[in-house]
């Protein structure tokens, strides 16, 4: 259905404003006060959670006449409706859950990379000073 289409790609950009808001608070809290990583995504949830909130409920209560509609035109309204309202409700709750951690994931992720890089350029140095 065309419409329900519409509603996912709505969807998206809602999710993805929610998640960049939040990610974005935490690197700027990992950037200006230094603090660590599960701090920084935790104070995030705190802080954006009221604004991801409303947001969301802004747009769920917008879209219940589109699912609790009736008469004509409906039938093309309804699929509109219902993708936005579950999208919603599930889309909310998988931001405020996996986005930490998925944020956590790609520090660690991030920080074991720099290790080994950090690594493999002391083992050079330390050869280059032997061959010396």
């Amino acid at each position: 259905n065309v419409i329900s289409i519409i509603g996912i790609i709505l969807l998206i950009g809602i999710v993805m404003k929610n998640a960049i808001m939040m990610i974005d608070f935490a690197l700027d809290a990992q950037r200006q006060q230094n603090m660590p990583a599960r701090e920084a995504i935790f104070q995030a949830c705190l802080l954006r959670f009221r604004p991801i909130l409303m947001t969301t409920m802004a747009a769920l209560l917008a879209a219940l006449p589109l699912m609790f509609s009736w008469g004509v035109g409906a039938e093309l309204r309804h699929p509109l409706g219902v993708t936005l309202v579950g999208g919603l409700i599930v889309s909310q709750l998988l931001t405020l859950f996996t986005t930490p951690v998925i944020y956590l994931a790609f520090e660690k992720l991030v920080n074991s990379e720099h290790r080994l890089v950090e690594m493999e350029s002391n083992e050079i140095e330390s050869r280059q000073m032997d061959q010396d």
